[in-house]
């Protein structure tokens, strides 16, 4: 384990024990904090304005506990994750609340081979369980990811190399968050027996605090109109059920505010007439019986020719077809450009390996195939109106997509 990880560990430690604040991406200094800060997040910045979240050790110590309760009960992690984001870090705090052994990757690009090596390391050395669970341990074992590094381990066993998989296939639990997954991602390694858990959370929530579309125990969920009002609870029923609206969360995992920006907290973080706090995303979203379903963020969406586009579902719609169309798995981001006649235009942007940094146009029987299939699933106003291959996406933290970089380089390219 490296000097850093061991500093952070004991930084993580001293903090949740009410000791000095820990910032591991940001300078504290002398500036003023919320009182009972524990520890600073920048956040990756997806609005352009990146903030540092301050979260308390309450906030860090309910995460973790939820998180133990939902996957029934502490266990052992596996760090693949930066611990300098809120996934990784909460790797970290969930160790050190549960007082278990971390076993850390060595620094490095992730690849299916070394993580093989790595989690089977990790897995046999620890004793069997006397019931005969899985892999055989006393221990539960747990690794968390983003959906790049697991689209890495189903890769390579499709390409002949299924070690990884099958290591991850031996966790009790793979907490996968950071970005949305592709439902095919999800199937091929739920197929594998691989026993994924799809989180959603932000910095602003100490991580993940929904799981498989299901809050965390303490954790509330509900949607809001654009203008803040027509509240709909997780568990609603009748005419609002299904109906979309911006997400905002509650319990005892959310952030004190932002550090040293008061009215960007009070912006986000808002009190109800009961005294019940909430903190408002930037996420689209639906609830159906309880569970919810992540359409994307608000702003990302598309106006095209008067209707409203989410990338999201375009992505999801291009994630099961590109295969079939381009011979290969490839990851998309759609966006939208000015257009005189529509107003914006839905452009789609695939990262293909082998090809260059720059965006290059695809055939047009490719963009008449793609059109027709998302069509046929979403409508003729969501099917994009150019397609570009580069080589791979930009990113702005572990597993995100850097969705005003791609909408840029789609403008540039359009012209």
């Amino acid at each position: 384990m490296s000097t850093d990880l061991l500093a952070i560990i004991a930084a993580v430690r001293d903090a949740l024990d009410g000791g000095r604040a820990f910032a591991p991406r940001s300078r504290l200094g002398d500036r003023p904090l919320p009182d009972g800060t524990a520890l600073v997040l920048r956040t990756s910045g997806s609005t352009g304005v990146p903030r540092e979240v301050a979260l308390g050790a309450a906030a860090l110590r309910a995460s973790a506990d939820a998180t133990h309760a939902r996957l029934g009960g502490p266990g052992r992690w596996l760090l693949v994750l930066p611990p300098t984001h809120v996934a990784g870090v909460q790797v970290v705090t969930r160790s050190v609340v549960a007082r278990t052994p971390l076993t850390a990757a060595p620094d490095g690009p992730f690849t299916a081979e070394g993580f093989a090596r790595l989690a089977s390391d990790f897995l046999d050395a620890q004793p069997a369980l006397p019931d005969g669970g899985p892999g055989g341990r006393v221990a539960r074992a747990y690794v968390s990811l983003v959906p790049t590094q697991l689209h890495r381990l189903v890769d390579a066993a499709a390409a002949g190399s299924p070690a990884g998989l099958a290591a991850l296939a031996r966790f009790d639990a793979v907490l996968v968050g950071g970005a949305a997954t592709p439902a095919p991602l999800l199937a091929e390694a739920r197929g594998a027996r691989v026993r994924v858990v799809t989180t959603y959370g932000m910095s602003e929530t100490s991580g993940g605090c929904v799981y498989d579309g299901v809050p965390l125990p303490g954790v509330r969920v509900r949607l809001v109109r654009g203008d803040g009002t027509g509240a709909e609870p997780a568990g609603a029923s009748g005419a609002g059920a299904g109906a979309v609206g911006v997400i905002e969360l509650s319990g005892p995992v959310l952030a004190l505010g932002y550090a040293g920006d008061p009215a960007a907290t009070r912006a986000a973080f808002r009190t109800d007439p009961d005294g019940t706090r909430w903190f408002r995303t930037s996420d689209l979203g639906r609830l159906d019986e309880g569970r919810l379903t992540v359409l994307g963020r608000a702003d990302d969406v598309v106006v095209t020719g008067g209707v409203n586009v989410a990338p999201a579902a375009v992505e999801a719609v291009l994630a099961e077809v590109l295969p079939g169309v381009l011979g290969l798995p490839a990851e998309a981001c759609v966006v939208g450009v000015p257009d005189p006649e529509w107003g914006q235009a839905v452009v789609a942007v695939i990262a293909l390996a082998g090809e260059g940094p720059g965006l290059t146009s695809v055939d047009d029987d490719v963009l008449v195939r793609v059109r027709t299939a998302v069509a046929e699933r979403l409508g003729t106003a969501a099917a994009p109106r150019r397609l570009y291959v580069t080589g791979a996406l930009p990113t702005r933290g572990p597993g995100k997509t850097d969705r005003r970089a791609v909408a840029d380089a789609a403008r540039a390219a359009v012209g």
